[in-house]
């Protein structure tokens, strides 16, 4: 059976996600590997991350990529930015921009080499909105936060599946499949647990890979569904 590797959010660390996927998960063009949202964002070259990740999709990997909270903010930024207009020739920050930049924009313009959002070539940005939502497996549902289990069908809330941070599983309202997801670093100990026991419905396995010197975190994890193998890689882009 070929391999599914899931890997979680990224958040600009270009170097630590070659190294997992070049030294240690080493797919080859059978595997599929899918992605959980947040490449941008917090660390050092969230653009080498897009293009490293634009190169391995025209390499023809089986990529499969999941909208993250910092992609749709990035966007609007985007969007925004392009929609505004200048006064007497001089540009402002706009509001969504700012507020962006608070949460790690601001070391994704840096990547890119511009103050505006509007400046990041439309490229990334259209490659970015293409993304979806959720990812339906055969016993498994992959998302970048988590769902709205609080309305009768959680797939069709998508603020939920990119900003939740707490849910209760409720498996019969998604066809029994486990959650598979991002968005709120846990600790090892803490995803270790999750992934060796049966209760649990789902995996979380952001780490925190941004996380400088806390204890349990700063890793990037590579999960494979059929084995249940997990990978791990200590931050080298700090």
């Amino acid at each position: 059976m070929n391999k599914r590797w899931v890997i979680p959010d990224i958040h600009g660390c270009a170097k630590t996600l070659k190294t997992l996927i070049e030294k240690q998960i080493k797919p080859d063009k059978f595997d599929n590997i899918y992605f959980l949202g947040d490449y941008i964002d917090r660390g050092p070259n969230s653009k080498a991350v897009l293009d490293y990740l634009m190169q391995l999709e025209a390499q023809e990997f089986q990529l499969h990529f999941l909208k993250g909270n910092h992609e749709d903010y990035c966007i609007k930024a985007w969007d925004e930015d392009r929609a505004g207009k200048s006064f007497f020739g001089l540009k402002r920050k706009k509001k969504t921009q700012s507020i962006w930049e608070i949460h790690g924009g601001k070391e994704t313009l840096e990547s890119f080499d511009v103050k505006f959002a509007g400046d990041i070539p439309e490229k990334y940005i259209e490659w970015m909105r293409k993304m979806k939502y959720y990812i339906e497996l055969d016993n498994f549902i992959l998302v970048h936060a988590g769902f709205n289990f609080k309305i009768d069908d959680p797939l069709s809330d998508q603020e939920a599946m990119l900003w939740t941070r707490e849910f209760s599983v409720i498996p019969e309202k998604i066809r029994n499949k486990k959650v598979v997801h991002g968005h709120v670093p846990v600790d090892l100990e803490f995803m270790n647990h999750v992934m060796q026991s049966k209760t649990y419905k789902f995996i979380d396995l952001d780490n925190g890979v941004y996380m400088e010197n806390r204890p349990g975190y700063g890793n990037l994890i590579g999960y494979e569904l059929n084995s249940g193998t997990q990978l791990i890689q200590t931050n080298i882009d700090f």
